[in-house]
């Protein structure tokens, strides 16, 4: 079998059934493949949040000018000078008018604040433990500026913010423990090195203590979209030992009424089980799989998609653990879920089902027995393209690993036409293992002297003229095993009574002691 990236377009799939199988490889593997459906930028949930000022457009010191009696105006060398005063009440003046020019809806001056040099002196107020006012309106200006490009946000952290944020989830003001759980959200959001610095700064035990029943839905808001920043897997992935800190947290915000609090759980919770079987262990020890069941029925697609994608990953571990999924009768939801009118639902429905696929046989026969090859096969048919891959790899990860009686029962549920029809696609490596399909399809047929049915089948929905076409393909995988198919089964005076052997691998389909009825399968 393959291992390493460079022969995995050349043997990936073709490898996948052989006398010596491993499961956990070939689900690993076939995990590799759709990795992008884990890294790519979700769109439920944004990595960065302004706190944006939605009250109607006043001058923004008319309320501390009439609290203070200053005169004061909003240009920026006046807020430097009240800023960098002495006296507190300037102080706060200037930090809020600061504040309120960042917490604009549309263009707000981040780099015209960034310029003024300001930035240090609002992290100095970060530590007025005296004065909460002034402390919290430095920090909601700071998680405005964090909440920037990577520049804007680096201005922030090179100015000592970080160690001071985390300092400020103990304070006995909660505006201000949520304002700097914000910023601390924005600041991981930015990417993995400050991810790794709040961490190393000790931001997870401060925010798991903020987690208990008192704490203000909206901080828990706040709270849980944290988390679920320090625990995205990016390159470099943050060391488990240190995030699997926040899964009992977890595993009380994943049973929350309030649905945003729930969506970053999961969230959050996807990410944790992206990885190893170690690491999707960990999650299942939570006790949280129960609960991540129920959401796949959700009728809310912020909580749905981020359920769906941790129950995904967790099914690419190892068989015990997609048993433990199965056991929680998960797939009876997933004929919704094929069918949602969101075509992302549907393709990470059916690269779910792909996983089981790939495990044991009796896995295979949960998901034939709950009825959801024919919606699987309607992917294949009317779903968009990156659904309608998802729904060839669960099909032909059934064909590499089934039995003849789950092949027979997948042909008859109409998979030969959508394979033929997916044939004129550019990707080669689905039209590998399309071609793959057909030949193990053949070579089961083989074995029930059905053949000519089989290859009737594949005439007669056009697929003999595309495969003919396929042997002047200029990938030399797509050619071969299309000549391998026309020489062996579509050619004059081929002799169907003998089992055909690939020259390209095809898959072991039955053990030696497979029982095959008297009349054998109709196709």
């Amino acid at each position: 079998m393959p291992s390493t990236a460079s022969k995995e377009n050349s043997g990936r799939i073709r490898s996948f059934k052989n006398s010596g199988k491993d499961h956990e490889e070939m689900r690993r593997r076939r995990n590799d493949v759709t990795v992008e459906l884990r890294r790519a930028k979700r769109d439920e949930q944004m990595l960065k949040r302004r706190n944006v000022d939605l009250a109607p457009e006043v001058s923004p010191l008319s309320e501390s000018n009439k609290l203070h009696n200053i005169p004061q105006d909003s240009s920026i060398p006046t807020i430097v000078e009240n800023v960098m005063s002495a006296n507190p009440a300037n102080q706060l003046v200037g930090v809020q008018t600061a504040r309120r020019l960042l917490s604009r809806e549309k263009n707000p001056p981040l780099d015209t604040i960034i310029k003024s040099g300001i930035v240090p002196r609002l992290v100095q107020f970060l530590g007025a433990e005296e004065n909460h006012k002034l402390q919290f309106e430095a920090a909601w200006a700071l998680t405005n500026i964090s909440s920037g490009d990577s520049e804007q946000t680096k201005v922030v952290v090179e100015s000592g913010a970080v160690p001071m944020f985390v300092k400020m989830l103990s304070s006995q003001d909660a505006t201000v423990v949520d304002q700097a759980v914000w910023a601390l959200g924005n600041i991981a959001g930015d990417g993995p090195e400050y991810r790794d610095f709040a961490i190393k700064c000790g931001i997870i035990p401060a925010l798991v203590a903020l987690v208990k029943s008192e704490t203000p839905v909206t901080h828990l808001r706040n709270i849980t979209w944290t988390m679920s920043n320090l625990c995205r897997k990016k390159q470099p992935s943050p060391s488990f030992e240190t995030v699997k800190q926040v899964l009992p947290s977890l595993a009380q915000l994943v049973h929350f009424s309030d649905k945003e609090v729930v969506s970053d759980a999961c969230w959050a919770l996807s990410y944790l089980t992206d990885g190893s079987t170690e690491r999707i262990q960990a999650v299942l020890d939570s006790g949280v799989l129960p609960k991540l069941v129920d959401l796949l029925s959700s009728d809310n697609v912020h909580c749905l998609t981020p359920a769906l994608r941790a129950v995904g990953n967790i099914v690419t571990g190892s068989d015990q653990q997609t048993q433990l999924v199965l056991d929680t009768g998960a797939l009876a939801l997933f004929s919704r879920l094929l069918t949602h009118t969101r075509s992302n639902i549907q393709k990470e429905a059916a690269w779910t089902i792909s996983n089981v696929t790939a495990g044991q046989q009796h896995q295979i026969q949960a998901v034939i027995d709950a009825g959801l090859i024919p919606p699987i096969i309607n992917v294949m048919i009317k779903g968009e393209y990156k659904a309608q891959k998802e729904a060839v790899w669960a099909i032909t990860n059934l064909i590499a690993g089934g039995n003849i009686q789950q092949i027979v029962y997948t042909v008859q549920a109409g998979c030969i036409k959508p394979f033929c029809d997916l044939l004129v696609i550019k990707e080669t490596k689905i039209i590998t293992v399309i071609l793959d399909a057909l030949m193990n399809v053949l070579h089961a047929a083989s074995k029930l002297q059905k053949v000519e049915d089989v290859c009737l089948m594949v005439e007669e929905c056009g697929g003999l003229d595309k495969i003919e076409t396929l042997q002047q393909h200029e990938n030399e995988d797509v050619y071969q095993l299309a000549l391998s198919i026309i020489d062996k089964y579509f050619s004059e005076g081929e002799d169907t009574s003998l089992a055909p052997e690939s020259s390209v691998g095809a898959f072991q389909f039955a053990p030696a002691n497979q029982t095959v009825p008297s009349g054998g399968f109709n196709f």
